[in-house]
């Protein structure tokens, strides 16, 4: 294994760059795919939230790109493909930060906001695109995106993509972009269907898996409340009002409960704001660069709008409600103890999501501590059998 980003063969510009990100160590996920993207192999690569995928695809296609180029009028040779607007942008932050001492350009081109920015972008000339599908695919629709050049492909959280229903438009983006170009598949879960859609478009692919699929990061300590769900919102407040906690990003089942509780929260003098998919994406992206610049302390969000949420040190992931899929706890505590670094992530269970509790049990092979010190709810809905579920624990 290499010791340092030296080791991996990188141009001095690139270098220059990661020594000013702080970057000294390479990932696992990094020392993996960074040699083979340089080698010209397509990747299948498995790894979780926080392992540092972005600069694993990003760094080499920057020096790939930067070595061929000519100076010419650019039209995009790198097409990195991410299921959600946040994602998007903050790939295109990654581009900046480790391209800053290249010539090559980027864009970033998603939906809910004016096109007319993205297509005078679109218009000078750049070497790669970022972009969630729908907004490429109108674009591409209406004329103002030639991919006849694309010589690389990457999907990002390409098992997001596929819940979001993105496939169609995967497969048609596809079917426009050079046959004989290098792909690269990111996801954090290995299921059936990204290994079919790997077959048909990877090219005799290298696996690599960094950590097991149902695998929670080692660096990110985690505990349980068992909870009546009348008392919850007690709870939070009593948290977020004690000492430990600088900074939450608290999921919620539901767009109206996110809005209420980040509404609770602020009338309790607990700065908050409320994320998701009902949101318009200036009022996403207002929310999510207050939470990083620390002018509010937690930032209520649903699933969906979470997916891209990178945070580079975030202190708690509260989880006020159980998800009803295991994997997507997983992917939720994934926001904090990024890259090696420490986190906390704190969940409250009543009883009718005691089942939800007991699949992410056995997903991540290892029972969840209960706080200790905080009395088990004693109404009558907390029944005998989560109970004796308890006991068993």
């Amino acid at each position: 294994m290499s010791k340092s980003f030296k080791d991996l063969n990188l141009i001095a510009s690139i270098l220059e760059a990661l020594d000013n990100e702080g970057y000294i160590e390479p990932t696992p996920i990094q020392q993996e795919a960074i040699p083979y993207i340089l080698s010209g192999r397509d990747i299948l690569a498995c790894a979780q939230t926080g392992t540092g995928k972005t600069a694993a695809f990003a760094i080499p296609i920057l020096q790939i790109l930067q070595n061929k180029n000519q100076g010419m009028v650019k039209k995009p040779r790198a097409l990195i493909l991410s299921p959600t607007r946040e994602l998007v942008v903050q790939i295109g932050e990654c581009f900046s930060a480790y391209g800053k001492y290249t010539k090559c350009t980027h864009t970033v081109i998603y939906g809910g906001v004016s096109q007319k920015a993205q297509v005078a972008s679109l218009n000078r000339g750049v070497d790669i695109l970022i972009a969630t599908p729908g907004r490429l695919k109108d674009l591409l629709d209406q004329g103002y995106i030639n991919l006849s050049n694309i010589e690389f492909l990457v999907l990002d959280e390409a098992d997001r993509m596929l819940d979001m229903g993105f496939i169609h438009d995967i497969r048609f983006l596809s079917s426009k972009i050079p046959v004989n170009k290098q792909s690269v598949f990111f996801t954090a879960t290995l299921n059936r269907e990204i290994k079919q859609l790997a077959d048909t478009l990877l090219n005799n692919p290298v696996k690599v898996q960094i950590a097991a699929e149902s695998s929670a990061s080692e660096s990110i300590q985690q505990l349980l409340y068992f909870i009546d769900k009348e008392k919850k919102m007690d709870l939070l407040f009593e948290l977020l009002n004690g000492p430990l906690i600088s900074d939450a990003l608290i999921f919620s089942k539901t767009k109206h409960q996110a809005d209420r509780l980040a509404d609770k929260l602020n009338r309790a003098g607990i700065k908050s704001n409320a994320m998701h998919g009902d949101k318009s994406q200036g009022s996403r992206q207002r929310a999510l660069e207050n939470f990083k610049a620390g002018k509010i302390r937690t930032l209520v969000v649903t699933d969906v709008a979470a997916r891209g949420i990178d945070i580079e040190s975030l202190s708690h992931v509260i989880n006020y409600d159980i998800p009803n899929e295991p994997e997507t706890y997983v992917h939720r505590i994934g926001r904090t103890g990024r890259a090696g670094a420490s986190g906390s992530a704190i969940s409250f269970c009543c009883a009718d999501e005691i089942n939800f509790l007991k699949r992410i049990h056995k997903l991540i092979d290892k029972s969840i501590p209960i706080a200790e010190g905080y009395p088990i709810a004693s109404k009558g809905e907390i029944t005998s059998g989560l109970k004796k579920y308890i006991s068993k624990r």
